[in-house]
């Protein structure tokens, strides 16, 4: 009976227990629940909140942001009128105008369409000084370029220089020459081929990059100025033409080397020769890197004895820009000895008269309009041994 009473009021224990749990597990569960929405919720806020740590100073600042000091500029962010961008950080307007490096990775396709482009407002964004490049082609040293540093030298705003050598090949000067880091990224030439013109539009291309570059000359290691910088400076810049030898020789040596496979783009009556080494103005130099077609045509049909590099640029200029060249060059050279080049001066010929007798040959020509007897700037081709010769006269004659 006792054992029988002991059970009932386990039973009843039992169940107010079972009760009282189901009870109190609903308000249990939401406790926990609660607890862990409340603190999930507080760690992806505190995560978020640290990533902007250093916007906000305090907790406060957290709900109510005041922003007394603005975020931190980045240490190579652009400003206005500085060169302070890290390699592939931003772009930089003043590389652009004005590349400060002349190495690049560029094909030539990629080369002359990135210096084709144009800017069509005519106005600056900065100030621009016109500035004269002076482009040589050469196959290696340039032994009188201590001639043409005393030349340039005081003069570092209004010019710019790039060489083109064989590949691989660098040139012996010292970091104060004007001709240090000049050389641009080249290519084998041969004399006669297409490949000679190619490394001409390769100059052009390069120097077209610098927005400020206005005149382009194309020079050899044999070149040298007759006048000072200033003279040279103004005669060029001022020029409402350019200087491209271009002319009619009916010989063999002129329209003989046309070939009528050119037509009919191009047309015997159309057909020019001349010298090499130009002068010219930027529109004209942007034509002549963006030209596919007629380029083209010369590198496959031009071959010995046909030679692109005294047809191309004057046959193209007579075809499209007759009026806006001179027909004529500014480097002078003698071809009085006969023979397929130019005659060579070594140290023994170089006096002050024979430098007069260069700048007052008798030959007249037409400057803006005008009859002068001052019909160039530059000659060829002189030996290395002329070197010290010529820097002797460069305080007296030459005045630079």
């Amino acid at each position: 009976m006792k054992h029988s009473n002991r059970n009932r009021s386990d039973e009843e224990d039992n169940a107010r227990l079972v009760y009282s749990i189901s009870k109190e597990w609903p308000f249990r569960l939401v406790k926990v629940v609660s607890f862990l929405v409340i603190f999930g919720a507080g760690l992806v806020f505190g995560l978020a909140a640290s990533s902007h740590v250093r916007y906000f100073t305090s907790t406060s600042e957290l709900f109510f942001p005041t922003f007394r000091n603005p975020p931190i500029q980045r240490k190579n962010s652009y400003v206005a009128g500085e060169r302070n961008c890290g390699k592939g950080e931003c772009l930089d307007f003043w590389t652009f105008v004005e590349p400060i490096q002349l190495n690049h990775s560029m094909t030539d396709e990629q080369l002359f369409w990135r210096a084709s482009m144009l800017p069509r407002q005519s106005k600056y964004p900065f100030k621009r000084v016109p500035k004269v490049a002076f482009m040589f082609l050469t196959r290696g040293p340039l032994p009188l370029s201590p001639l043409w540093d005393r030349f340039l030298k005081g003069h570092e705003e209004l010019f710019s220089v790039y060489v083109h050598t064989l590949p691989g090949y660098k040139l012996d000067v010292t970091e104060d020459s004007a001709f240090y880091g000049r050389q641009i990224p080249s290519q084998e030439v041969w004399w006669g081929s297409p490949t000679l013109t190619d490394g001409e539009r390769r100059l052009l291309a390069n120097a077209l990059l610098d927005f400020s570059n206005e005149r382009f000359v194309l020079l050899s290691e044999s070149c040298i100025p007759i006048y000072d910088f200033k003279t040279v400076y103004k005669y060029l810049i001022e020029s409402a033409e350019s200087f491209v030898d271009s002319y009619d020789d009916p010989s063999r040596y002129g329209r003989g080397r046309y070939s009528r496979s050119m037509l009919p783009d191009i047309r015997l009556y159309q057909w020019r020769k001349g010298s090499q080494w130009f002068e010219m103005s930027r529109f004209l130099a942007v034509n002549i890197i963006s030209d596919t077609k007629y380029y083209t045509l010369f590198r496959k049909y031009c071959k010995p004895s046909c030679y692109p590099d005294e047809h191309y640029i004057p046959t193209y200029l007579n075809m499209f820009f007759g009026s806006l060249n001179s027909n004529r060059s500014v480097t002078w050279v003698d071809w009085s000895r006969g023979g397929p080049h130019p005659a060579t001066f070594g140290g023994e010929d170089i006096t002050e008269g024979f430098i007069e007798a260069i700048r007052n040959n008798g030959t007249e020509c037409s400057y803006n309009s005008r009859q002068t007897y001052m019909c160039y700037l530059f000659a060829r081709k002189f030996a290395p041994s002329a070197l010290e010769p010529l820097l002797n006269l460069t305080s007296s004659l030459l005045k630079y």
